[in-house]
């Protein structure tokens, strides 16, 4: 009784060295297609990778400059004038139970700001002069590049204080007793610059003086434009509710208020309609990659018809043909989706390094890289690996 012979199976180990050695006989080719594969994959991690650093940056900064700050401004009147706030509003402010800290600022209309006495009045530089309180600095979260802020003392005289793009369009770097700017027609000496207020860029291009001086020198009304409040966190949407009945009793309805918070988050949500469009351009590059691959199945299939014909005479099945094109495939957007994901790794690293960022690339989009070039090599070697389990032993062999 003749005894028939069962194919060998191929065990885990077989089939990865069996798919590899595909890889190893054609090397360049190989390393140009993972190469497509890396590049898609690259970019979407490092488009992920970046944007997860850049919202890990505003959340760092979100929590040291805090989300608690309410402004309180005039709006418009039933008439459509500009509305004013009352000079009391700030005492008024004061008086909410939760709120904790209290500044304002009042804007000195028709006063501009010079770098000396001999420059044309028309060229004004886009900077305002703001009358300020005490409390401001601490009120709005904001810090001196150089100088110090206004004191009890020098807010009564002609003293500066500079917001950092007000310091740049005056060419002045570092405040001095010797530096002085010239401010509606009085020379005024600049005692400090800030740096950048993000929760209050508005102050960037002012030119800060004294309450009291600016009364003094600038005949400011004394009704303050911008009044900055700090509440506790857990009563900030209270207090943002009765804001604008407590600054104006009278008119409420000609009182905006406003969360400078709100104004980063908004610039996160832009970010991330940014990222979407990036992702799909990495998207793209992906799919080129992975039709890369099934160009490389296909042709490689064509040229080993003869070492499939050899195989299958030899008792390999059909099925084993197949995972052993379809192996190929996977190892080949394996290694090009491992240096992709490698790659956007570093690229992240090195572009949240060059703006002081923390370097934040989720585990789930290294993971997800992976996958996706593990679903493009399914997808790519499917069809070659078919084609190829679909030989016919002696059709093969008898390829040239």
């Amino acid at each position: 009784m003749a005894t028939v012979l069962s194919p060998a199976r191929l065990g885990p180990r077989d089939v990865v060295r069996v798919g590899g050695a595909g890889l190893r006989t054609r090397p360049l080719r190989a390393f140009l297609s993972a190469l497509g594969i890396a590049i898609g994959i690259a970019a979407m991690t490092a488009v992920v990778g970046i944007s997860s650093s850049s919202r890990a940056e505003l959340d760092r900064e979100l929590a040291a400059l805090g989300t608690n700050l309410l402004t309180v401004g005039p709006g418009k009147t039933i008439f459509g004038g500009d509305a004013t706030l009352p000079t009391e509003s700030v005492a008024m402010v004061s008086r909410i139970g939760p709120v904790s800290e209290v500044a304002a600022t009042g804007k000195v209309p028709d006063t501009k700001v010079y770098r000396t006495d001999r420059i044309p009045e028309a060229e004004t530089g886009g900077m305002t002069v703001q009358a300020a309180h005490l409390d401001l600095l601490g009120t709005v979260g904001a810090t001196l590049t150089s100088g110090t802020w206004l004191n009890a003392a020098t807010s009564r005289y002609p003293a500066a204080v500079l917001g950092a793009a007000a310091a740049r369009r005056l060419g002045i770097g570092a405040a001095g007793a010797g530096i002085q700017v010239y401010v509606g027609g009085k020379w005024f000496t600049v005692i400090g610059v800030l740096d950048e207020v993000p929760l209050a860029p508005e102050l960037d291009s002012a030119v800060l003086v004294g309450w009291a001086a600016a009364e003094s020198y600038l005949d400011f009304d004394g009704h303050p434009t911008t009044v900055y409040t700090r509440s506790d966190d857990a009563s900030v949407e209270a207090v943002r509710a009765v804001l604008a009945s407590t600054a104006n009793p009278e008119a409420p309805n000609e009182v905006e208020v406003s969360r400078p918070s709100e104004a980063l988050e908004a610039q996160r949500a832009t970010d991330r309609a940014f990222t979407g469009l990036l992702l799909g351009l990495g998207a793209v590059a992906l799919l080129v990659g992975g039709v890369g691959v099934a160009n490389t199945m296909v042709i490689s299939v064509l040229e080993r018809r003869a070492e499939i014909g050899l195989r299958r005479s030899l008792g390999a099945t059909r099925g084993q043909i197949r995972v052993q094109f379809l192996a190929e495939s996977l190892l080949l957007s394996a290694l090009g989706g491992a240096g992709g994901v490698v790659l956007g790794i570093a690229v992240t690293t090195v572009y949240a390094s060059t703006r002081s960022w923390p370097s934040v690339v989720p585990a789930w989009a290294m993971a997800g890289g992976v996958g996706a070039t593990l679903v493009i090599g399914a997808i790519a070697g499917l069809y070659p690996a078919i084609r190829a389990a679909r030989l016919a032993p002696t059709e093969a062999l008898a390829t040239p």
